[in-house]
């Protein structure tokens, strides 16, 4: 999952974001109204976490952008202003979520999930795909009926590719998926995360290796060591 914070207060911003890595959820700061939106221009977010009151466009006008775009994006309102009447025009801009400051972090991580799980509402809960089945609820993932124990980025970079069903995704998807836009370009944490996934789920090896393309989940038993080792 990947998520957009619209915070103008750093501190608070940057400690939202660094408690998401810690859950496996890669999230992106906009400091201001207007970067907010050039963030959305350019990449692909599951949900945006919105502050009303920011510099520039307000977290209102955001919420407007977002749901005129029909992207579907769910939007969770994180504000100060705790009155029902607050509350009620927030909803009726279009959040789907709306979460009062001071909060836990865990009470937040909790409300994303919810939402990505309603954002997917057309996908089935759980995935299964050439013997894996990913439970993204319970984050869980067994091969062939035995259960595999992964880090948060492991399971991360595997509901990625699970989730393209057998489809090639690239190394920079990943990078930007699984991990967030302060991801070094250059480096080799997918590679490592990737080969680390291999061992952990065991032989025959499941994730192939597209060479210069990327990676992809074999959809038959045995994709291949000679595809897994050269990635």
């Amino acid at each position: 999952m990947r998520v957009l914070i619209v915070e103008d207060e750093p501190y608070m911003a940057e400690a939202i974001r660094d408690g998401l890595r810690l859950e496996a959820i890669a999230a992106d700061i906009a400091g201001d109204g207007d970067t907010a939106l050039e963030l959305l221009s350019v990449n692909t977010y599951d949900i945006a976490v919105l502050d009303r009151d920011i510099p520039g466009p307000s977290g209102d006008e955001i919420a407007k952008r977002i749901v005129a775009s029909e992207s579907g994006m769910p939007i969770l309102m994180l504000t100060a202003a705790d009155r029902l009447d607050d509350k009620a025009s927030g909803f009726g801009l279009g959040a789907d979520d709306y979460l009062t400051k001071p909060f836990e972090l865990q009470e937040l991580v909790l409300r994303l999930r919810a939402l990505d799980r309603r954002r997917a509402h057309t996908r089935p809960p759980v995935r299964e795909i050439a013997g894996l089945r990913l439970d993204p609820f319970r984050r869980e993932v067994y091969r062939d009926g035995r259960y595999v124990a992964l880090t948060r980025k492991q399971f991360a970079v595997l509901e990625v590719l699970v989730a393209a069903e057998g489809g090639v995704v690239s190394a920079e998807e990943l990078l930007e998926r699984a991990w967030d836009e302060n991801a070094d370009p250059f480096t080799n944490a997918v590679r490592i995360t990737v080969s680390a996934l291999r061992k952990r789920l065991g032989e025959p090896w499941i994730i192939a290796t597209v060479p210069g393309v990327g990676y992809r989940i074999g959809t038959a038993s045995g994709s291949g060591r000679e595809e897994a080792d050269r990635g």
